[in-house]
């Protein structure tokens, strides 16, 4: 027979491995994307142009990645790559969103615990499961069929597919993540501190304000980050609501064009260069996400060597 400590022994290291493995598989991810992109980024001008097709740009000068921002427009077949505008149209869409879905989300989640009946406690968990098991394309198609003719009715411009349509659509779709990642920190606050409550006669009202949420309060931020993540990484259903026009929104009922809707709609087809700036489009989205997670370990750090 074996031993449970040799048991503990495997487990142990199968899960080890399988953690490294996951680790892995990410940063082989990561390294594939940027080498791709590598002939965007290499912007020294000294490679053959006629081994490169398009690493000139309009003019005939070598690509720089100062152009990235720079260009008139995006233009593939002018050699003209300005994603400044889809980066931004990225962004509103999704903060947009977070600041709809995070507390609409986090609502959902006390209400869940401390207000509803069982019975439509466990209602409300089910159908939250089924919005996160829908395929995007299906929210695409009710925000194309329902969504947008509402905007394009109160549309001052009678423009139904916008950065508006875009930032609802991203809310219904990731609610459901905001929702499980919440009511998963609310339920891990410790039980002493919700009778010390009690004991102090305190309401529900005052114990989720002035206990639950606080307690709660980092895994409520990694719920609005994991929020963030889903969202500026949707493409199928941005991409049937937004509009599709590569342009700076100037109002919320302006068409716009996110990085992921751009390389489902032209990888397709694109070679050479145009191919690698569509790869460095989606080292972009790598990169905010990394940036908005390390941003959040440290405020999550620092709070807890406050407390």
């Amino acid at each position: 027979m074996i031993s449970a400590v040799t048991r503990d022994a495997a487990l142990a290291f199968l899960l080890r491995s399988l953690a490294l493995a996951s680790a892995g598989i990410i940063c082989l991810i990561c390294l594939f994307v940027a080498r791709e992109s590598w002939l965007a980024l290499d912007s020294t001008g000294t490679v053959n142009p006629a081994d490169t097709v398009g690493s000139v740009n309009a003019d005939g000068e070598p690509f720089q990645l100062s152009n990235l921002v720079n260009d008139d427009g995006w233009n593939p077949d002018g050699q003209q790559f300005n994603l400044l505008p889809m980066i931004v149209g990225s962004l509103l869409a999704t903060f947009g969103s977070a600041l709809l879905a995070g507390p609409l989300g986090i609502g959902v989640a006390v209400f869940l615990n401390y207000y509803a009946p069982k019975k439509i406690g466990w209602a409300v968990r089910r159908l939250v499961e089924i919005m996160a098991g829908v395929p995007s394309v299906v929210y695409g198609l009710w925000g194309l069929s329902v969504l947008v003719p509402m905007i394009a009715s109160l549309s001052p411009i009678e423009q139904g597919q916008s950065l508006l349509a875009g930032i609802l659509i991203l809310t219904f779709m990731t609610i459901p993540t905001v929702v499980v990642a919440s009511d998963a920190a609310i339920q891990a606050v410790p039980a002493n501190q919700i009778h010390a409550a009690a004991a102090l006669g305190l309401g529900r009202r005052a114990t989720v304000w002035s206990i639950v949420l606080p307690a709660a309060r980092f895994g409520l931020v990694s719920a609005i980050i994991l929020q963030f993540a889903r969202a500026i990484g949707e493409t199928m259903a941005v991409l049937m609501v937004c509009g599709n026009i590569v342009k700076m929104p100037n109002s919320i009922f302006a068409p716009i064009r996110t990085l992921t809707s751009n390389i489902a709609l032209e990888m397709g087809y694109a070679d050479n260069h145009h191919r690698s700036i569509l790869f460095l489009s989606g080292l972009v989205g790598l990169v905010i996400v990394s940036v908005l997670m390390l941003a959040a370990n440290t405020f999550s750090k620092t709070q807890r060597l406050s407390t």
